[in-house]
């Protein structure tokens, strides 16, 4: 499937693809601490919701080690200031909140334990939710593909894919998953504004991995779908809320706007932990909001003049009404979300490893 990997974990040292590299350098940063891995999230290293929830766990088994090991008390008062730490690096992709979340409630399981033994536990349940990813994803994948016919063209915006995972990606699951069976599909590829991450990243991994690939520029999408060349919209997210509104990288929302147009349906691929059940509706999700040098600036050089104001949300919220399905591992959801959703939020065994 993909020759490169996101993150791995080795001999007690999360190791992170640099994404902010590519595609022109394919370098690996090797991170020893939980205030690294704080920075990694931050500053986009490693991004994703799934992958940034994977980097965390072990971001808090990181943790774990630095923390006091004079009794238990100590020890989780240190890992909760961890937790929350790393819960502020990026505020929207609940996948962050919920494996720190998950660390948390495994060292209080283990509570009555030695610290030495609960830091092998807090291991091991980092890499259970870094195996289970990738589990989870070919599981949408699969999904995904019921969906389409052979020789569809899919439109899919910002990264969604092995990169922004642990393994497969969310939105171009479809794609790794069509190519295992020998099926074959075809994308076209927005840029996603202001970050590139269309260009940089989903470009890099389709074309490396030998797949019919069209990279166009975001406001060329009402073009390509007036010209019946899209056949599917697929996205991943970075969260939802429990009725079904969604949030996505900045300019999911005018695809959605532009796919119900046109009549072409509009797929949200997600796993479950994106899911946020506390959260009532996308008027509730927290909305980051980055640097205005994001959009006047281009690899150091100023594209916009000294003193304009910017407005720069990272995402925007497309409303469950402009989605087709939310496809899970799980399985595929239709409206109405907010019934549906709640009915794959029971107790689950898990997709089979493959």
């Amino acid at each position: 499937m993909d020759s490169v990997t996101s993150l791995e974990w080795q001999d007690g040292v999360l190791v992170l693809l640099d994404q902010t590299l590519l595609p022109g350098q394919i370098t690996y940063r090797v991170l020893g601490t939980v205030e690294q891995v704080r920075d990694a999230i931050r500053d986009m290293v490693v991004r994703g919701a799934p992958a940034i929830g994977v980097a965390a766990a072990y971001g808090m088994a990181l943790a774990a080690r630095q923390a006091p090991s004079d009794g238990f008390p100590a020890f989780y008062a240190a890992l909760d200031s961890a937790g929350h730490m790393l819960a502020l690096s990026r505020p929207t992709a609940v996948n962050l909140s919920w494996a720190i979340d998950r660390m948390l409630a495994k060292s209080r399981a283990c509570s009555e334990l030695p610290v030495d033994f609960i830091l092998t536990e807090l291991e091991q349940e980092a890499i259970a939710i870094h195996q289970e990813d990738i589990a989870i994803n070919r599981a949408i994948g699969s999904n995904l593909l019921s969906l389409v016919q052979p020789g569809d063209t899919i439109l899919t915006h910002c990264n969604a894919g092995a990169l922004a995972t642990a393994g497969y990606g969310t939105a171009l699951s479809v794609f790794f998953v069509a190519l295992e069976q020998g099926i074959e599909l075809k994308a076209f590829i927005d840029e996603t504004r202001p970050r590139l991450q269309g260009a940089r990243l989903t470009a890099f991994e389709l074309v490396q991995s030998g797949i019919d690939a069209t990279l166009v520029s975001d406001n060329m999408a009402a073009v390509v779908m007036s010209q019946a060349k899209i056949q599917a919209v697929i996205v991943g997210c970075d969260r939802i809320a429990a009725n079904g509104d969604t949030a996505n990288k900045i300019g999911t929302f005018g695809l959605s706007i532009l796919a119900r147009h046109f009549n072409i349906p509009f797929y949200i691929a997600a796993p479950t932990p994106t899911i946020d059940w506390d959260c009532p509706s996308g008027h509730d999700i927290p909305i980051e909001e980055r640097s205005g040098e994001e959009i006047t600036m281009i690899n150091g050089e100023r594209i916009a003049p000294a003193g304009v104001k910017t407005y720069n949300p990272s995402f925007d919220v497309t409303p469950a009404a402009h989605i087709s399905a939310i496809v899970t591992e799980r399985g595929i959801v239709r409206p109405p979300f907010a019934e549906n959703l709640a009915k794959i939020r029971e107790p689950w065994s898990g997709p089979k490893k493959n």
